[in-house]
This record gives C-alpha cells, structure tokens and sequence, in this order.
C-alpha cells in the first residue's frame, strides 16, 4: 500500500541535497534552485529566479541544448564533463567541471530539473593516484640505482678533491664545479630515496592551528620575507590524525612555492584558512571502510597563477615550473599527504593560485597549547 508524501516532503529533500538543482520551464526562465545552487551560483533565489538559463550560463553552453532536447523529447538525458561559468554572478573565469542530469518535470508541464554534479574533485583524486603511481615507479628506479651510482660518485669527489689542491688557479672553478654537482646529484638522489619509506608514519592529534603557525613564523623569518599573511580559520575544528614535523613540512614547502610566485607581485599575499567540510568521503586502499576527510586546509596566493597545461601533472615527480628546480617538492607533498591519509588539489588561474588539503579527523582529542608546549 503506498503512503501519500507529507506536504513539503519533497521541498525538505530538495534544500537538502549537496548538489546544485535549478528547476526551468519552458522558456527556459528558472522558476526555483536549491541552497546548493544559491552557493554554486554565488546568488540567491530571489535573484536567480528573475532570469533565464541563457542569462545564467556562458554564452554557447551545452547545458542550454541539453534542456531544450530534454524538452523536446520528454525524457532524461545527461551531459557529462561539462565546464560551467556563470556570465552574470560570480567570477566569469572561475570555470567549474559537472556532469548535468536533466530530466522533464511530469506534474509539471514543460518544466525540467537540472542537477549538477561537480568533478572537481573526482578528477583530482584521480589525478593524485596516476601521481603516486609515478612516484612509486621513480622510488623503484632510485632504489635499485642508488647504490651503484653513490658508490662511483663518492669516487669522483674525492678526484675533484685532490684535483683542486694541484691545479693552477686557472683551473681551480672548474674542479670545484665538479665536486658540487656530485654534491647535487647525491644530493637529489637522497631526496628521490624518501619516497621508497613506506613505514607506518607515527601519528597523534594535532591541532593544524598551531602547525600553521610555526610554519607562517619560520617563512617570515626566512622564504616569505615581506610577504602580508592573512588567517581564516575555523576556531572549532577538531584535531588532525598526523605527524607534527611532517605536516610542517608539507606547508612550508606550500608556503615556500608561493612566496617564490609571489616574487614580481605588487601586493604579495598568502591566505592561510582552515574549515571542516562534512561530506567529503574516498576509498583508500588496503582499508574496507570509506574515509571521511572533513578537515580542509587551504594555502592560497595572489601571484601570477599557473599554466593549465600544468596542472594535470604538477605532483608528478620531476616535473617543474622553476629554472633551477628538482620537481620533488610537490609529489613530496603528495606523498606525505597521502600517507596521512588525505588527498591534496590545487587551481590556479591569474591572481589566485589554492592548494586545498584534505585530512581526517584525530581518534582522540590533540594537546593544548600549553600542553604542547609544557611536553617539549
């Protein structure tokens, strides 16, 4: 027997999904949106429902051919990976990657609902897995190679060595150019080695506040010289499951690719925020149950921004946007990231550079300050 749906039931389920949904008639005119939808669109409902789909979207959308099909046809379709940008509210070049599931309203005639489901963060979790896939093979290489080639190296320093104390002073620079570069690439290929480390890292609770200060005072004093810090944080977020000098690691490496982008930018500035975003939830190998990462760090920067062709593989080992860089800095960070049991993204574009963290939640409660202190 089936029950009657309570008056506003339905209404109730609708504000309740984390997915945008904005209902069109026929004209296209959006005659109702969800709260997702309001944060999505970056305005209200009284706002939205003075306008048409066409007004909303970007000129050109496929979204809008996909509700005129829909309409046409009376029956469901989906359009799968498709950038949205709103030409009327927001930020027109902050492009955002959904798949749209459009279906006609029955007890409405002419009337459809789209629902908007973001691939962000999907895509970025992907792309972070291919990452450790090629960190893994880089730590295979460097294990089997390290010994054989620090062994002949260790050789050849100790030549430039000796050379330098014959050699004319002519000379002298170029036998000392061969010492550093053994230096560097011993160097590079102790750096390589961490990433064959698989041991259990040991965690406690932590509170990201004050790993986020000790690492804004150590880039003060030294990379972020002269560079505006400002702080949004979420005072009530609960401790983080993690290793204190690993984590400080993971932000100052951050920190210090900002200031680095921040170098020719007129006002420098780095945004430290912190929030606790419920929902977020992936499956982690080796682990039955899917693990909710609630706690989200941001390191945010105002300097040039990146090139998109970057993006796809700026945690791949060894790849750089620095004349002088190793490219290990920020699969380093991925790395440690995901051994915490979190995942890391990035976006860029002119003016806006943010590198979001995700992490879980601490089994028990993280010592105070004082206590922290007090424990030293």
């Amino acid at each position: 027997m089936s029950k009657e749906i309570p008056p506003g039931l339905t209404m109730a389920v609708l504000q309740a999904l984390p997915q945008p949904v904005i209902v069109c008639a026929a004209d296209h005119t959006i005659v109702f949106v969800n709260y997702a939808a309001e944060a999505f669109f970056g305005a209200s409902m009284s706002v939205l429902s003075r306008q048409r789909l066409d007004d909303l979207l970007a000129f050109g959308s496929p979204i809008i051919g996909l509700a005129t099909s829909v309409l046409e046809r009376n029956a469901p379709m989906t359009e799968y990976r498709v950038r949205v940008g709103s030409s009327r509210f927001g930020d027109a070049n902050d492009e955002r990657v959904v798949d749209v599931f459009a279906t006609p309203i029955s007890e409405g005639e002419g009337r459809l609902a789209l629902l908007f489901q973001e691939r962000t963060m999907a895509d970025k979790i992907d792309r972070q897995l291919v990452s450790r896939g090629a960190a893994r093979s880089v730590t295979g290489l460097a294990s089997m190679l390290a010994h054989e080639i620090k062994n002949p190296l260790s050789g050849i320093r100790g030549a430039a060595q000796l050379l330098e104390q014959s050699v004319t002073p002519e000379e002298l620079p170029l036998a000392r150019l061969v010492r550093d570069e053994v230096d560097r690439i011993v160097d590079l290929i102790d750096r390589v080695e961490v990433f064959g480390d698989d041991r259990p890292i040991e965690r406690e609770p932590i509170n990201i506040h004050v790993v986020l200060d000790r690492v804004k005072l150590l880039a003060r004093s030294g990379v972020a010289k002269g560079i505006t810090f400002v702080e949004d944080y979420d005072p009530s977020l609960p401790p983080v499951g993690g290793n204190r000098d690993q984590l400080i690691q993971v932000f100052l490496n951050l920190v210090k690719n900002a200031a680095e982008a921040l170098e020719r930018t007129p006002k420098p500035e780095i945004r430290f925020s912190t929030a606790f975003r419920p929902g977020i939830r992936i499956s982690v190998q080796g682990v039955s149950e899917r693990i909710s990462l609630p706690l989200e760090i941001v390191i945010e920067d105002n300097g040039p921004g990146v090139s998109p062709d970057m993006i796809p593989i700026l945690f791949d080992p060894f790849v750089t946007t620095k004349a002088n860089g190793s490219g290990l800095g920020l699969a380093l960070v991925a790395k440690i990231i995901g051994d915490h049991g979190g995942v890391v993204d990035m976006d860029s574009r002119p003016g806006r550079t943010r590198f979001r963290i995700l992490l879980p939640v601490a089994s028990r409660p993280a010592p105070s300050e004082t206590e922290e202190v007090l424990a030293r």
